[in-house]
């Protein structure tokens, strides 16, 4: 199956990581996981409904309300349905918690749809405070919007707008997150056609729209707020350089640690002959290989 690879990707991926392992973990069909909608049911409660049916859960280290789940037609549950749980993969749960949003504040997540990462920030806050749910394609919105309203969400609004828009606007926010549009390498257990469309002209593309976003965010966000900025891609240009570049641009971003029960990699520090800023060290990269998930890459920036 190692012919699903590019040549010019195997060779690129080779200096990033243990190249044998990230294809041994990309061939593997990615684990099933859900999270408990804390919204509408308690999370030991959920777990005893789906265990008493035969299903086996597995405690998701990084997130008290996350399992893997053995068991088939989850997605066809009387829980789902009724928005219990939300079919989530386990490493798309860390950026809202990175962001660690509170009851009462004014939260922007500015590539909503459709939906994961909004549902479970809006639980983190007990749908207190205000939310704005924004995409940029019309037709993304119909499932953020479906999977809002069978979560219980109520205190979101949704917007139709680019993400580099927002930083024009005088609105500011306590908290920002930024999952941007990637190139999804890390998510290629999910679809090999991940890693047939790759190539390198595309990264560049997705590189400058990220820096576009990631700057908008940055000028929306209060003083002292918090802007997490997020990808499933493994590549250091649409990740540790697009962070590079905030820092560069603005004095006044700073860095910090993201502390969760997980395995991880040290961030890209160098790369391709240009030197990142050291700071970057504090983001969160995660291999495939690191805890059997999805890849991704995390970032938790502070406007001082």
């Amino acid at each position: 199956m190692e012919e699903i690879f590019k040549e010019k990707f195997i060779e690129r991926y080779k200096e990033l990581t243990d190249i044998d392992k990230f294809i041994e973990y990309s061939k593997k069909p990615l684990r099933k996981s859900i999270r408990v909608n804390t919204l509408k049911a308690e999370t030991n409660d959920v777990k005893r409904r789906f265990e008493k049916r035969g299903y086996k859960l597995e405690k998701i280290p990084w997130c008290k309300e996350g399992f893997w789940i053995d068991g088939y037609t989850i997605g066809n549950t009387t829980e789902h349905f009724l928005g219990y749980i939300y079919l989530q993969e386990a490493a798309s749960m860390i950026p809202p918690l990175a962001l660690m949003p509170k009851a009462g504040e004014k939260v922007l997540d500015m590539c909503a749809s459709p939906g994961s990462k909004t549902t479970q920030i809006a639980a983190l806050m007990n749908n207190q405070g205000i939310i704005i749910a924004n995409d940029d394609k019309i037709d993304r919105l119909k499932p953020l919007t479906i999977n809002l309203q069978r979560c219980g969400v109520s205190n979101v609004v949704i917007t139709l707008m680019k993400g580099q828009w927002f930083g024009s606007r005088e609105e500011k926010f306590d908290r920002i997150l930024v999952d941007a549009p990637c190139s999804g390498t890390g998510a290629i257990r999910k679809s090999f056609k991940i890693a047939q469309m790759w190539n390198p002209n595309m990264i560049k593309k997705l590189a400058n729209d990220q820096r576009r976003l990631i700057s908008s965010a940055f000028e929306s966000l209060k003083q002292g707020g918090t802007l997490v900025y997020s990808t499933c891609t493994l590549e250091p240009e649409e990740n540790e350089g697009v962070v590079d570049f905030l820092l560069n641009e603005y004095t006044n971003a700073s860095l910090e640690g993201i502390e969760l029960n997980l395995k991880s990699n040290p961030p890209v520090l160098n790369y391709e002959g240009r030197e990142y800023n050291k700071e970057i060290k504090k983001c969160l990269r995660i291999w495939p290989q690191d805890n059997d998930s999805e890849g991704f890459f995390i970032a938790k920036i502070i406007k001082k």
